[in-house]
């Protein structure tokens, strides 16, 4: 079997129509997206332990084969956050209010990470992308969404939500944690 077919009948669990728009661009395979409200995250900076427990849970949930994603972004200033707390500084205080926090701080150092969870009822394999790149000083571009608009990846002088879907996909995190995750099919 090739990952691609392994992908193709996996249920894609997330309430974020954005990623499931996003993984399919970048593997190239139609996702049947399932939202589980009921789904409970347990709230960590840590974006792997959240993945393998939300894996878990929304395979017992559903009983097939199921694949769950998360993302976080740490700041090197802030030792490991906000991580996959990022969401709830986004609600907080904003993409801007974070720029604003990070303004004492002389490293800007971000590292964008994903985690890919798959469950086939058998295994339970998690995969991992990351990005190193850097906080921009104001929010640019309004491309994406999330934090895209503060993230600059290393190499380029443009942060995601200043990138077109595209381009952002050819180097993004969630794209090496995809590519991770076939690797390992």
């Amino acid at each position: 079997m090739t990952p691609h077919s392994i992908l193709k009948n996996v249920k894609f669990v997330t309430g974020n129509p954005n990623k499931v728009r996003e993984a399919q661009e970048i593997l190239g395979v139609d996702l049947e997206q399932v939202d589980l409200p009921d789904l409970h995250e347990i709230q960590t900076y840590q974006v792997e332990v959240i993945v393998e427990q939300k894996v878990r849970q929304a395979y017992e949930a559903l009983k097939c084969p199921v694949m769950v994603e998360d993302s976080g972004l740490v700041f090197a200033a802030w030792n490991g956050l906000p991580g996959a707390l990022v969401k709830w500084f986004e609600v907080t205080t904003g993409c801007e209010g974070m720029v604003k926090m990070l303004e004492t701080f002389s490293d800007k150092t971000a590292f964008a990470q994903c985690y890919v969870g798959l469950h086939d009822g058998k295994d339970v394999k998690i995969a991992k992308g990351e990005v190193q790149g850097r906080v921009a000083d104001q929010l640019r571009g309004s491309n994406g969404f999330g934090w895209d608009v503060l993230f600059i990846p290393d190499g380029h002088d443009r942060t995601y939500a200043q990138m077109q879907a595209q381009e952002k996909n050819a180097i993004s995190h969630r794209k090496r944690a995809f590519e991770a995750l076939k690797a390992m099919l």
